[in-house]
């Protein structure tokens, strides 16, 4: 087995496996650690910058990545967006995003690095997270900088692109990843491995919605006053009476 279809074929569907399998197991053996492991309460001065910059940050850059990498260009092409119009937009979104989310990325680290309480209760996982996140970040803002900036830009629509489409639908092509660029395929890569640590961390919150919320139990509180508050007791409910007075002075 070559190098190429370990690198662009085993280790993308060992890494597919491992984050759909991963979520499952961490959801039936870990409940309640299914969490951010907020530290809000430890510091909230920095929080209050850098939590908003990165999550702005990120989903602006997940989005490009879905317009990117999952939708044919023939598609945008059919509601009038030209391959001008995608570059500039990708570009200057793009560039946008990647500072938001690296800038807000930074002051995180550096709260969690510089205070001591949130310092304490940060995880092995949580660090290794950190270290992989940062790596895909920063190789991706490199790849975007030196080739579609300052450089003749890199037509990724036509290799990495069709390449993730062609593993989503069973039939991978390792060879469309030959001639993409060292920093492009670096970011590739650091990407499947944190795709791969994803359930082991606290980024498993990324797919927690209150959605119980929507649909549990009112909480009821009841009075001990005559009245029972404002409005009479609903049918199926024990109205509360006053308590026994004689029952309460039994030894």
């Amino acid at each position: 087995m070559s190098l190429d279809i370990i690198l662009w074929v085993v280790v993308p569907y060992v890494c597919a496996a491992v984050f759909v399998l991963g979520h499952i197991w961490r959801y039936r053996y870990d409940k309640f650690g299914w969490t951010t492991r907020s530290s809000q309460t430890y510091e909230n001065r920095l929080l209050r910058w850098g939590s908003p910059m990165f999550h702005l940050g990120i989903l602006m850059v997940i989005a490009g990545h879905v317009v990117g990498l999952l939708i044919p260009r023939e598609w945008l092409y059919a509601i009038g967006i030209t391959e001008e119009i995608y570059h500039v937009g990708a570009t200057v979104l793009g560039t946008a995003a990647a500072v938001l989310t690296l800038a807000g990325l930074a002051i995180l680290i550096y709260r969690r690095r510089t205070v001591a309480a949130v310092f304490l209760a940060t995880t092995v996982m949580d660090k290794v997270m950190y270290v992989f996140l940062g790596a895909t970040l920063l190789f991706g803002t490199g790849a975007t900088v030196v080739y579609q900036v300052f450089g003749g830009g890199f037509h990724y629509r036509e290799t990495i692109s069709p390449w993730i489409r062609q593993l989503i639908i069973l039939q991978p092509r390792p060879d469309l990843m030959l001639d993409v660029p060292l920093l492009f395929q670096l970011h590739v890569f650091t990407a499947m491995l944190l795709f791969a640590l994803w359930p082991f961390t606290r980024l498993v919150h990324v797919f927690s919605a209150p959605v119980g919320y929507l649909f549990r139990p009112y909480i009821v509180y009841r009075s001990r006053d005559d009245q029972r508050g404002t409005r009479a007791p609903k049918r199926g409910w024990d109205p509360v009476s006053t308590p026994d007075a004689a029952r309460l002075r039994r030894p």
